[in-house]
């Protein structure tokens, strides 16, 4: 077995059955990276890999594939996420070969936001790919060839990853959207935030064992007006009431508190039932370490 061959410490984790955590932090808008790379090294042993997004809400940011080359030199496992918006399958497969060879072995294949609502609404979305075939491809990469079919001068051994979106449509819907990815090469998948975890358990419920690793999405809201806007613009997100109503009643100054105790009470309610969290803390990132302490969980 050579160093490629060797799980990512993300797959190791879950195979051993530990609830795996990851985090998601945003490259910076510019060249930067002090900030994101304080957050990140006051997370050193306590997460299992750290998300780095790609033009997240198709806002331009600096490269993926930088920051996470960036973080794996900080001793994290990062987690890439490639979306199809922003290139052709010329591109996307050479960056998954970049990638593993700066030492990249998870990755996240996304469909990508539209340009429209992003700070560049007039760029050109590609999507030659969609994200099955995108999955598709990081599979064939693993296995030595490119889409066309050519054998590679030494394979990828990538950890596939994939988002689910449990609350966006009735359950089976979303249980054959995962199958599709599963059959495409998806190993896991982390999902869309989860805020009613009754619901979120009876998903869990219709996925068949061992069929993948899935890890819960948690996002830390930091005001009632935030907690209103997701309501409002994200699909199949639904912020309940009193969460809403606790975080008005605590007032600008406390907000932020009460969001993350909001997202330390999630991730205890969910872990009994799935492998692990994935936490977007936004603008919260520096408050992180609190949220991992409040919740019990980490590396």
């Amino acid at each position: 077995m050579t160093m490629s061959d060797v799980p990512s410490p993300l797959q190791q984790a879950l195979a051993r059955g530990q609830c795996a955590v990851t985090v998601e932090l945003n490259p910076p808008k510019g060249t930067n990276v002090s900030g994101l790379l304080e957050t990140a090294k006051a997370l050193r042993g306590r997460v299992h890999g750290i998300n780095v997004t790609d033009n997240t809400a198709s806002v331009m940011r600096a490269s993926s594939v930088a920051l996470a080359r960036l973080l794996f030199e900080q001793g994290h496992d990062p987690v890439l996420q490639l979306t199809c918006r922003d290139r052709n399958r010329l591109g996307l497969q050479s960056d998954l070969l970049g990638a593993h060879i700066l030492g990249i072995r998870n990755v996240l294949c996304l469909t990508g936001d539209s340009p429209g609502i992003g700070d560049h609404p007039d760029a050109t979305p590609v999507f030659d790919l969609d994200t099955v075939q995108l999955m598709r491809a990081a599979r064939t990469l693993n296995e030595g060839r490119d889409l066309a079919g050519r054998r590679l001068d030494g394979a990828t051994a990538f950890f596939i990853g994939g988002a689910a979106a449990p609350g966006a449509e009735p359950t089976e819907l979303a249980r054959k959207k995962m199958a599709a990815k599963i059959d495409a090469g998806a190993q896991f998948f982390q999902t869309q935030a989860v805020f009613d975890t009754g619901a979120f358990q009876s998903f869990m419920d219709a996925v068949p064992a061992g069929t993948c690793y899935l890890l819960a999405g948690v996002l830390v809201l930091r005001s009632s007006a935030m907690a209103e806007d997701v309501r409002a613009r994200v699909p199949g997100i639904h912020v309940p009431d009193a969460m809403i109503r606790e975080l008005s009643e605590a007032g600008d100054a406390r907000a932020a508190d009460v969001g993350i105790e909001m997202a330390a009470r999630t991730i205890r309610a969910v872990r009994p039932f799935c492998h692990g969290v994935h936490i977007m803390p936004g603008r919260l990132a520096d408050r992180l370490p609190e949220i991992l302490r409040n919740a019990e969980v980490g590396a």
